[in-house]
C-alpha cells in the first residue's frame, strides 16, 4: 500500500471519529436541556428504557398522606392503652403507696388476646386496658419473655379491632413506618411517622444480655409508647415499639433513635405463651458474672470476655456436667463468647434437651464438658 493510500485511510477514520463525537456530544446536549427544562419546571425527570425522551415523574403528596392516614386508622381501633399497679414495698419509713404505671399494646386474636411489653407489665398486681373510645377493662397477664421483651394480656371484654400482622423479616431500610402509642400514658392513640432506619439491630440491657434483630426507627416513641405496634403503609403491624435511646455513655444527645422488637420475633413467642402459658428458654443453672476487657484487666482475669460462674444450682444441668463456682464459660458449642456473643444470647440459640459441648477455664487450663440443657421459663 502507497503512503498516499495510508494517509488517506487515516484521515477516513479521523473523520468518522469526530462524526460520532459530534453526534454524542448533540444527544448529550439535547438531553441536558430536556432534562434542565423540567427541573426547572418542578418535576423529576426519568430516562426511559432505550430512549432519549424523558418523561416527568409526578409524586402526589395528597396521595401519600392519605395512605399514611388510612394505615393509621386500619390498626387504632385495635390499639389500647395498657395501665398496671405496682404494689407499694415495705421500707424503713414504713409502707410506699401503689405506683401506676403504663404503656401501650394491641390486640391480636377476637379471642382477648393483647400483645404488649414485658416491662410495661413486669411485677404488677392488675391490669387495666382503655380502648381507644376511652372504655376501659381488666386483663389479665396470660405470660412474658424478659429476654425478648415480650407478654401476652387477655381480657374477657369487647375487641373492637384486631391487628393486622405483617412480614418483618421484608423490611428495608428507607420504608415508612407509622408508631402509635399512648405517650406518657395521657395522649392516647397518638400516630407518629418515620422511615426504618436499619434493620437486625442489637442493644445490650446492663443485665448481661442483648435484645437482638431489633427494628431501628426514626418514628417519635416516648416512655409510655413502648409495647404499642409500628405499622407499614399497607396497615399491618411489623414491630412492637420497645425502647429509645436519647443518649450515649459518652454523654452525647441522641435524637430518633427508636427500636421495635420484630413481629416475626413476637408472634413466636405469643404462640408459644398462649399455648403454654410461658416461653421455653434453655437453663443451665448458674449464676454468672460477664467478663468485660475492663472487668478481666481490673481482676487480672485469663480472658477478656467470657461468664464467671458466681454460683452452681443444685442438681442442675451446670451441676450434672461438673461445672464449678469459679470456672469461666468461654465457649458453648461452636461459639465462643465475646462483645457480639454474649453467654446468655449464645445459651438461646439452643434448644432445652439439646446436649451442648462446654469450654471453660479452671485454675488457667482449658476444660471441656456436655451438658444437656433443661428448660425454664419467665412468668
Amino acid at each position: 500500500m502507497t503512503v498516499k493510500r495510508i494517509l488517506y485511510a487515516v484521515f477516513l477514520v479521523l473523520v468518522a471519529s469526530v462524526s460520532a463525537l459530534g453526534g454524542a456530544l448533540a444527544g448529550g446536549l439535547a438531553v441536558y436541556q430536556a432534562a434542565r427544562q423540567s427541573y426547572w419546571s418542578g418535576e423529576q425527570a426519568v430516562a426511559l428504557p432505550d430512549s432519549t425522551t424523558l418523561q416527568p415523574m409526578h409524586i402526589n403528596t395528597t396521595d401519600i398522606q392519605t395512605t399514611i392516614t388510612q394505615a393509621a386508622q386500619k390498626v387504632s381501633a385495635a390499639v389500647v392503652t395498657v395501665v398496671g399497679t405496682i404494689p407499694g414495698q415495705m421500707t424503713f419509713f414504713g409502707p410506699t403507696g401503689d405506683q401506676t404505671v403504663s404503656g401501650s399494646g394491641f390486640f391480636i386474636s377476637s379471642d382477648g388476646y393483647i400483645l404488649t411489653n414485658n416491662h410495661v407489665v413486669e411485677g404488677t398486681k392488675e391490669v387495666n386496658i382503655i380502648l381507644s373510645d376511652g372504655a376501659q377493662q381488666t386483663a389479665v397477664i396470660v405470660g412474658a419473655d424478659q429476654y425478648s421483651d415480650i407478654a401476652v394480656l387477655k381480657t374477657n371484654g369487647k375487641v373492637p379491632a384486631v391487628a393486622v400482622l405483617g412480614n418483618s423479616d421484608m423490611l428495608d431500610p428507607g420504608e415508612t413506618v407509622i408508631a402509635i402509642g399512648s405517650p406518657l400514658g395521657d395522649f392516647k392513640n397518638t400516630v407518629t411517622v418515620g422511615v426504618v432506619s436499619a434493620t437486625g439491630r442489637a442493644l445490650d440491657t446492663g443485665n448481661g444480655y442483648q435484645i437482638e434483630n431489633l427494628i431501628q426507627t426514626d418514628a417519635a416513641i416516648n416512655q409510655g409508647n413502648s409495647g404499642g405496634p409500628l405499622v407499614n403503609l399497607a396497615g399491618e403491624v411489623i414491630g412492637i415499639n420497645t425502647m429509645i435511646v436519647r443518649s450515649t455513655s459518652s454523654g452525647s444527645v441522641a435524637e430518633g433513635l427508636g427500636f421495635a422488637v420484630p413481629v416475626s420475633t413476637a408472634q413466636a413467642v405469643a404462640a408459644q405463651i398462649i399455648q403454654k402459658g410461658y416461653f421455653s428458654r434453655p437453663y443451665l443453672g448458674i449464676s454468672f458474672q460477664p467478663i468485660s476487657p475492663e472487668i478481666a484487666l481490673r481482676y487480672n482475669l485469663p480472658v477478656q470476655w467470657g461468664a464467671y460462674i458466681t454460683k452452681v444450682a443444685a442438681e442442675s444441668p451446670a451441676s450434672q456436667a461438673g461445672l464449678r463456682r469459679g470456672d469461666i464459660i468461654i465457649k458453648l458449642g461452636e461459639v465462643e463468647i465475646d462483645e457480639s456473643h454474649p453467654y446468655l444470647n449464645t445459651l438461646f440459640t439452643f434448644a432445652p434437651g439439646q446436649s451442648v459441648a462446654i469450654e471453660f477455664i479452671r485454675n488457667g487450663q482449658v476444660q471441656q464438658t456436655e451438658v444437656s440443657l433443661g428448660e425454664t421459663s419467665h412468668r
